[in-house]
């Protein structure tokens, strides 16, 4: 029998629900020691890029066991559509210096991608996920891509220029100068269906962790202190800047045509088209080796591409700005509903380097935060719906809800 509450002298005896709710409250309270009584425990926040401790990315880590990821943010309700609910971040690999350049292979299934400083490209393999040099030296390239027929395009630092490997191997000077004069160090290239290649030449290569320097006097060596021969084969460290930083295309006739100078847009760096090739994304970043004017501002330009192969209407498209935080734009890439995913270099401002997500008004719709600041994305995977990411020392992935414009 169950003696009434009221009756404190004699034995009470409980029910198996009512012990086990109380121990439940018992467990609650040991686990909230700030509660006060009364109060509702509140859910703890998933662990993120921004919370403490800060969440773990690597193989050991503990599986992201949320529908949505903590670190994939949506800014505007139209970015729901884009994002996949129940998709992780994921840390893919880790153990480069400076991680740019990703690149899809559709017909290899695999992802290759440049680490400047160590002067390599590496590759990982869709199949089972295994990482392994691809190319050694690779000319401290950085950009890359594939075009419509397949063939890997790589922008070299080193040898300022840019080159094409064909399907049997052998390696194709694609532009290595501008009427008769060296390129700075070309950064990245885009195909385009009429068979040109459009690419970006700053001057970023014009240092020691990302090529070599200009020759003694030249501009970003005019002092002469630094010895560009060092380390470097024979050819190397004669070169000095010529040109100034710009846009350029290359015509399938072999012509390299100017097509955006330094006067608008300093310091050009990741580009992309949109989805029917009609609007041209470029991207200004900050002042280089050599640069005497101010250098870029950390913004993407767009323009209209004309039917003679040209542009016009330029314009800034974003000045990246978010939560009053700088996210510097570098690589950059196009869905197929013509949202631009840009990636973010935010600095030391935790929570904001990774990527930022525009529609084609240039409205912020969605970000991706990373513990890294990244340095280019492109979309992969056999259905193109899954974003790499190359970010400073590591390589991540995400599957989206959308696929990207264009090959490589």
């Amino acid at each position: 029998m169950t003696q009434d509450a009221g009756d404190r002298n004699g034995p009470r005896t409980i029910s198996r629900r009512g012990l086990i709710t109380a121990m439940g409250a018992a467990g609650a309270a040991l686990l909230t020691p700030g509660l006060a009584r009364g109060q509702t425990p509140q859910p703890m926040a998933p662990p993120s890029v921004i919370t403490t401790p800060p969440r773990e990315f690597g193989p050991k880590a503990a599986p992201n066991v949320y529908f949505t990821d903590p670190d994939v943010l949506t800014v505007d309700p139209s970015f729901n559509g884009l994002r996949q609910p129940n998709a992780p971040i994921q840390r893919l690999w880790t153990g480069a210096l400076w991680s740019e350049g990703p690149a899809w292979n559709s017909q290899g299934r695999y992802l290759v991608w440049s680490d400047i400083p160590n002067n390599r490209q590496l590759r990982w393999l869709e199949d089972n996920g295994h990482v392994s040099v691809f190319r050694t030296p690779s000319n401290n390239s950085n950009g890359n891509t594939f075009d419509f027929q397949g063939r890997q395009l790589s922008c070299e630092h080193l040898m300022r220029r840019v080159v094409r490997y064909e399907n049997d191997g052998a390696a194709t000077i694609i532009a290595d100068r501008y009427n008769g004069k060296r390129l700075n160090s070309p950064n990245d290239v885009v195909p385009h269906p009429d068979g040109s290649y459009w690419f970006t030449d700053p001057p970023y290569g014009g240092q020691l962790y990302e090529g070599a320097p200009d020759a003694a006097g030249g501009p970003s060596n005019q002092g002469g202190r630094l010895k560009p021969r060092l380390g470097q084969p024979p050819e190397i460290g004669t070169a000095v800047r010529e040109l100034p930083t710009s846009v350029y295309r290359v015509d399938p006739s072999g012509r390299v045509d100017l097509v955006i100078p330094e006067g608008q847009v300093p310091d050009p760096n990741g580009l992309c088209f949109s989805p029917d090739y009609k609007r041209l994304y470029v991207v200004s970043t900050g002042k280089g080796p050599g640069d005497t004017g101010p250098g870029g501002k950390g913004e993407i330009f767009v323009f209209d591409v004309t039917g003679d192969n040209k542009v016009a209407n330029g314009k800034v498209f974003s000045a990246c700005m978010v939560d009053g935080v700088k996210c510097g734009p570098d690589g950059v890439r196009c869905d197929v509903d013509g949202n631009v995913w840009a990636s973010s270099n935010a600095g030391r401002s935790v929570g904001y380097s990774g990527v930022t997500i525009w529609n084609p008004a240039g409205q912020l719709i969605g970000r991706i935060r990373l513990p890294e600041i990244c340095g280019n994305v492109c979309f992969g995977g056999p259905k193109r719906n899954r974003l790499f990411m190359a970010a400073s020392q590591s390589l991540y992935a995400v599957f989206t809800g959308t696929q990207g414009a264009a090959p490589g």
